[in-house]
């Protein structure tokens, strides 16, 4: 793993998976909390830096169909996808709701960010699984150099989790904890 030189050479964005109010979830409360302190540190020192935020909510589900019914088949409760007050949305975020698993399919967010000239997206969030990992896949596969952030994201499903940050991400591009991302960034400011 060896992120600094990708951040010396690459503009970066920070890619915020699906953490939506979901707090009647106890399991997927007990997943997402304990990650969530290294989001908070990576999203203010993204701001402090003038880098992208990208936060992302889900309203639904891609319409194809599946084996396994999708969870999201009926209404939605009311307040779904509001964002969790932690990420502490700022203006200069951009918010994108998907429909999809990845947060590409169904957004403009590969538009976005090439207008920016995001060439680096780093992405951390729940769930390592399906969402986070569906984002990855999209997101090497338009060109973009990927970075997951290994403790900023979580699965209720604990075998999801490691098996996608060890056999799937790897080949999708480089894994790094918040403080290896943060130290890299700060080699790149100097």
């Amino acid at each position: 793993f060896f992120i600094a030189s990708l951040y010396r050479q690459y503009q970066s964005s920070l890619t915020y998976h699906p953490m939506s109010d979901m707090k009647a979830n106890t399991a997927v409360n007990s997943a997402i909390f304990g990650r969530l302190r290294h989001t908070r540190t990576l999203l203010k020192v993204f701001r402090a830096r003038g880098l992208t935020v990208v936060l992302v909510n889900v309203t639904g589900a891609a319409p194809g169909r599946t084996e396994q019914r999708p969870r999201l088949d009926s209404p939605l409760p009311s307040g779904f996808a509001d964002l969790i007050d932690d990420l502490d949305r700022q203006p200069g975020d951009l918010v994108m709701t998907k429909q999809s698993w990845g947060a590409f399919a169904t957004t403009d967010l590969e538009a976005r960010l090439k207008a920016a000239g995001v060439t680096q997206v780093v992405i951390c969030g729940v769930a390592t699984g399906t969402g986070v990992e569906a984002t990855a896949r999209q997101a090497y596969e338009l060109g973009f150099n990927v970075t997951l952030v290994s403790d900023a994201m979580t699965d209720t499903r604990a075998e999801a989790h490691e098996y996608s940050l060890n056999h799937v991400f790897p080949r999708l591009g480089e894994r790094g904890t918040a403080s290896e991302i943060m130290t890299a960034l700060d080699t790149k400011a100097a």
